[in-house]
């Protein structure tokens, strides 16, 4: 289900016809580091996640 090769050359092309050579790398960029930042987002919340879960083990384990 994923993209192929040829779809990839497709998406691409139409990029650089809509956007122009000059502001496909700014793209990019941008898109990378926006990918980046929800990574960084989302690990933090599943820290947080696990985090909740051990205390809650943790009371669990003191109130026997």
């Amino acid at each position: 289900m994923g993209i192929g090769p040829g779809s990839a050359i497709i998406i691409g092309i139409v990029a650089l016809l809509i956007f122009g050579p000059k502001k496909l790398p700014e793209l990019g960029k941008a898109m990378g580091s926006t990918l980046r930042e929800f990574k960084n987002a989302t690990k933090g919340l599943a820290d947080d996640e696990d985090e909740s879960k051990k205390v809650i083990e943790t009371k669990k384990v003191e109130e026997k």
